[in-house]
């Protein structure tokens, strides 16, 4: 009975190390599986948001495009520039304008007393912490005062770029790192990030939240704020040892060059400065020298030449507020961004070598961990916003350096919740937030797309391969996603595996704003309405929101050649008189532009069983 007893044991012992071994087994690869969600949602938001900065990069070069053909338009048309243009000497002194606003006794907000002290930090900080609706990314810097301690001539700090943009308390932040840089100007160092720039802000939101926040002082405020970013530094040297940069390098970053550069020519970094005699020889009569644009959008004259930096200068800026490591040996254009450049080992070790640097450390790219260490350690990547594409979606991290000791990480997520969501929940969230975006990116694209389905389907049967869809797909959207493993949650696929390519647009239209509009272009209004606005800005010289009909088709005639656009100009004319509601020759654009929105059926779109990126 002894054996018995003993052999039941190590048989039941058995069966449990085996069921042990099969849930360890099944909850590594659910875990897995969920991984490999997160990881494309993630790479979904990084595509588009590439693609976004690309398309921020190509309207900077139509802005230039655009000042250098308006003499080649009709002579009505050339009215139109003169009367945009806006000297500086329309401009009241900055310092007098600060000294003549009056606040109202009735403001009950932190009052700064110069000069600044500690207690004004503290005062800043406790002011917004009392807000009841705290977005964006001002949470991130409160915790990592709360974990690290706020700055001080113990605690030194550099902040790297990308103070604004996208979080609606973008103002607050900036605020508190100015305050702070004033009463510790040794001892906290402000780099300039790529967001640090009035044409990124016209996009991605710090241009209406401060045109929101200050009705009365807004368009002011932004153009102090378009000098003080022109002053901040674009990098930072810690100990002799630790390059501290927004972006990268390239094979010709030249540190010293940069060190000399008079960075307060550059207003945008965006905008690529007129070529003249010190770059190369051209004709005086196509100098375009001295027109650029402002911080909220209009077009102004900025000057001699001598006012503004060299292409070769611009260009060892753009390398450095907007590149990106890789692991290929090479330095080769980015791509994906449209400006900067990719580098690599080699060229790291390069750079370091030559200005008897160990180490650089940058920001620029959202990581999932709020780190990432590359280029065999010499490269450290630090992303401060956490859920920066949504809740849950990545951590924040710092960095912690002390001389003489190995750099610690320490990481965060900021949370509303009581308690952490579960990942599964985080990443179903991701998920549909992703699928969301990307649907509206291949709605925009419709008629392209459904013109390369039909290219591809030779026997008319509605249906394709997932290779020739996938390949379409990327062929229009270009935005370099696994398109295949995405297949399943993006369209329908029959028994035999093929997809039946028009369901690429089911649950979602874009809504027509008239019913005789073509679908070319509405499509195309909506894909470009981000860059339209900032363009009918520009030429907005009241400040009204309107702009006449001569003036919007000078605007779309230019557009649309440079942007390549292949709409009859007879199209846009048809629409914008039916968009002129009441027949006085001008069009509220604003207005204009939002009748372009996309209509999602969401009860489809949040179904379990409908976003699975595994």
């Amino acid at each position: 009975m002894g054996c018995s007893s003993s052999s039941t044991k190590t048989r039941r012992s058995e069966t449990s190390l085996r069921a042990a071994l099969i849930i360890q087994n099944w909850y590594r690869g659910y875990k897995a599986r969920l991984k490999a969600r997160q990881h494309y949602a993630l790479t979904i938001f990084q595509s588009i948001e590439y693609a976004d900065e690309q398309g921020q990069m190509q309207l900077s070069t139509f802005f230039s495009f655009m000042l250098e053909n308006y003499t080649h338009i009709h002579k009505e048309e050339l009215e139109l520039r003169n009367q945009s243009l806006e000297s500086e000497q329309d401009l009241r002194d900055r310092w007098d304008y600060v000294d003549s606003i009056d606040v109202p006794d009735s403001y009950n907000g932190p009052r700064l007393q110069f000069p600044l002290t500690c207690t004004d930090i503290d005062l800043l900080l406790e002011a917004f912490k009392e807000q009841q609706d705290l977005h964006g990314k001002l949470d991130d810097l409160f915790l990592i005062f709360y974990k690290n301690g706020l700055p001080s001539e113990r605690n030194p700090y550099v902040f790297n770029g990308d103070f604004v943009d996208r979080g609606k308390n973008s103002i607050e932040i900036l605020m508190i790192l100015c305050v702070s840089f004033l009463v510790y100007p040794n001892d906290l160092h402000l780099n300039r990030g790529n967001h640090e720039d009035f044409m990124m802000n016209l996009r991605y939101g710090f241009t209406k939240e401060i045109l929101c926040k200050y009705k009365l002082h807004g368009k002011r405020i932004l153009q102090i704020l378009e000098e003080l970013y022109a002053w901040l530094p674009i990098g930072t040297v810690v100990d002799n040892e630790i390059l501290v940069i927004h972006g990268g390098i390239s094979e010709t970053t030249d540190l010293n060059l940069l060190h000399r550069v008079e960075r307060n020519k550059m207003k945008s970094v965006l905008i690529p400065p007129a070529e003249t005699n010190r770059d190369h020889d051209t004709d005086s009569k196509h100098n375009k020298v001295g027109v650029t644009f402002n911080a909220h959008g209009r077009i102004k004259t900025n000057g001699s030449p001598t006012e503004h930096l060299t292409k070769h200068e611009w260009e060892q800026i753009i390398d450095i507020l907007w590149s990106d490591p890789r692991g290929k040996n090479g330095c080769f254009p980015n791509t994906c961004r449209g400006g900067g450049c990719y580098f690599g080992p080699d060229v790291t070790s390069k750079i370091l070598n030559k200005y008897q640097l160990k180490m650089l450390i940058r920001s620029h790219e959202c990581k999932p961990e709020g780190y990432e260490i590359c280029h065999d350690g010499k490269v450290v990547t630090i992303f401060s916003a956490s859920n920066y594409y949504e809740e849950g979606s990545n951590r924040g991290a710092y960095i912690k350096l002390c001389s003489g000791t190995t750099p610690r990480f320490f990481q965060y997520q900021v949370t509303k919740a009581t308690c952490f969501q579960p990942l599964r929940q985080r990443v179903d969230t991701m998920e549909n937030s992703a699928i969301k975006i990307l649907r509206e990116r291949v709605i925009s694209r419709k008629s392209d797309l459904t013109r390369a389905f039909q290219l591809q389907d030779h026997r008319k049967s509605g249906k394709l391969s997932v290779s020739q869809w996938a390949f379409c797909m990327e062929n229009i959207l270009g935005l370099n996603l696994p398109w295949r493993s995405l297949s399943s949650n993006l369209v329908n696929i029959d028994q035999n595996g093929n997809v039946e390519y028009m369901s690429s647009f089911q649950n979602i239209r874009i809504e027509k704003p008239v019913q005789e509009a073509h679908s070319t272009l509405v499509e195309t209004l909506y894909r470009y309405r981000s860059d339209l606005e900032i363009i009918f800005n520009a030429i907005d010289t009241d400040h009204s929101g309107l702009i006449s009909m001569e003036e919007f088709r000078a605007m779309w005639k230019l557009f649309s050649s440079h942007y390549n656009v292949l709409i009859d100009d007879s199209q846009v004319n048809k629409l914008a008189n039916i968009m002129d509601l009441n027949k006085d020759g001008s069009i509220d654009f604003n207005e204009f532009l939002k009748a372009f929105y996309v209509v999602h059926r969401y009860e489809d779109l949040m179904k379990p069983d409908v976003t699975n990126l595994g």
